[in-house]
C-alpha cells in the first residue's frame, strides 16, 4: 500500500511493457533533478572504465531506453528493444548484429534483472567484444538492506532461490526477476567463471544505499529535495565500510580475456 501511494501520478496504471511508458519515464527522468545527477553518477562510473573516447571501437549500451548515455558519451551506440527516439539501434540483448571482436566496450544499467537467457547475453558480448575490452553493469544488488527495500517497495519480484538464471514473464519490462545480478556475481559466481572463462570478473562493489530510493527513481515520487543529493553522497560515502550490507546497486566489471 505505501508502494501505491508513492507512485509517480505519471507512471501509475501504465502498462510498462508499452515503447509509450518508456519515451514517458524519460521525460520522468529530465524533471527529476535529483534522479539526474544520480544517472550522470552512473555514467561517470562506465566513463571512468571504458574512457571518454571510443578510439578503439565502439561502445555499445544495452537497454538505453530512458536513459541520455548518448548525451555525454560521442561515439555511444545506444541500443533498446524498443523503437525510440535518439535511439541508435533497435536490438535484442541476446543476439547482437556486430561482427566479432568489433566492440570495445559495453554498458548496461538496471538491464541484466530483465534478459529472459542471460547465459546468451554473455556469450554474444564475449563473442564482439575484444581482447581487454570490459562489459560494464550496474544493477540492483542484495545486501541486508536492499532485501528489506525491494521487497516492498519495489514492483518487480525478488527471487534469490531461483534454481536457474532464466527470467519468466509476458513482457520485456515485466519478465523480471531483481535477486538475478546477485544470483549469477555473488551466489552463483563459480558457476559464471565456469561457464564464462572468457569473462573474468574484475570487481563486483555494492554502492548507493539510499539516494536512489529517495530520489524515487522512475515509478515513485521524490523524497527529497535536489538541494539535498549533496548531503546525502556525503552520507553514504561515510557509509562504504558498511557497503556490503547497505548497498542497493552494483557496479560490475567484466574483462573480456583470451581463454587458454
Amino acid at each position: 500500500m505505501l508502494a501505491k501511494f508513492l507512485a509517480h501520478p505519471l507512471t501509475r496504471g501504465l502498462d510498462i511493457d508499452a515503447p509509450e511508458t518508456t519515451r514517458l519515464r524519460r521525460r520522468i527522468i529530465n524533471s527529476k533533478p535529483f534522479l539526474r545527477r544520480i544517472y550522470e553518477e552512473w555514467y561517470a562510473m562506465i566513463l571512468e572504465e571504458t574512457g571518454e573516447q571510443n578510439t578503439s571501437g565502439p561502445t555499445l549500451e544495452l537497454g538505453s531506453g530512458a536513459g541520455f548515455f548518448s548525451a555525454v558519451s560521442p561515439g555511444l551506440i545506444s541500443s533498446d528493444l524498443f523503437a525510440i527516439n535518439g535511439i541508435s539501434l533497435v536490438m535484442d540483448a541476446q543476439h547482437f548484429p556486430f561482427k566479432d571482436g568489433s566492440l570495445n566496450a559495453l554498458a548496461m544499467i538496471n538491464v541484466l534483472h530483465h534478459i529472459p537467457d542471460p547465459e546468451r547475453l554473455f556469450a554474444e558480448a564475449a563473442r564482439c567484444t575484444k581482447k581487454d575490452g570490459k562489459f560494464i553493469l550496474i544493477e540492483p544488488w542484495l545486501t541486508t538492506w536492499s532485501r528489506f527495500v525491494y521487497k516492498r517497495l519495489h514492483h518487480e519480484p525478488v527471487n534469490e532461490t531461483s534454481a536457474d538464471w532464466n527470467i519468466q514473464g509476458e513482457g520485456p519490462l515485466t519478465g523480471a526477476n531483481t535477486a538475478l545480478p546477485w544470483i549469477i556475481f555473488q551466489r552463483d559466481r563459480a558457476l559464471f567463471e565456469s561457464k564464462f572463462k572468457m569473462w573474468r570478473i574484475a570487481e563486483t562493489t555494492p554502492f548507493m544505499p539510499f539516494r536512489y530510493l529517495l530520489s524515487g527513481g522512475i515509478s515513485l515520487r521524490s523524497l527529497m529535495f535536489s538541494s539535498s543529493f549533496v548531503f546525502w553522497r556525503g552520507v553514504e560515502n561515510l557509509l562504504k565500510p558498511w557497503k556490503t550490507k547497505l548497498g542497493m546497486f552494483a557496479k560490475i566489471v567484466l574483462v573480456r580475456q583470451e581463454i587458454t
